[in-house]
């Protein structure tokens, strides 16, 4: 499955420009360290988590793309640096939980 499949599916918005890639997991966490420590390369992160450095952290695990859930409002800043490294940023209103729900629905689960 791509990011580009799981925005038609799930209804996500894409709010930096990038390139399609393939999702082979879902990593949820807040924590950047965490994300650091866990994730891995072509998991979906799934975060409430809206600032700057939300995004060297997804270039430095390599992550398909960042999921910011709950309506947050992403700044200008954080999706501008997103598109400039090529890091996909996307959004939904829906809570960590629902989406999660509907990741796994799909096949995708923790690695």
């Amino acid at each position: 499955m791509t990011t580009q499949d799981l925005i038609e599916k799930i209804g996500l918005k894409a709010l930096s420009k990038f390139d399609p890639r393939e999702v082979d997991g879902v990593f949820v966490s807040d924590m950047l360290s965490d994300v650091m420590a866990g994730a891995q390369s072509g998991n979906l992160w799934v975060t409430v988590q809206v600032h700057k450095s939300i995004v060297p952290a997804a270039n430095l695990v390599d992550v398909s793309a960042v999921v910011v859930t709950g309506g947050k409002e992403v700044p200008k800043d954080t999706v501008e640096l997103a598109t400039k490294h090529d890091i996909a940023i996307l959004a939904t209103d829906m809570a960590s939980f629902e989406l999660v729900g509907k990741l796994y629905n799909l096949g995708l689960v923790a690695k």
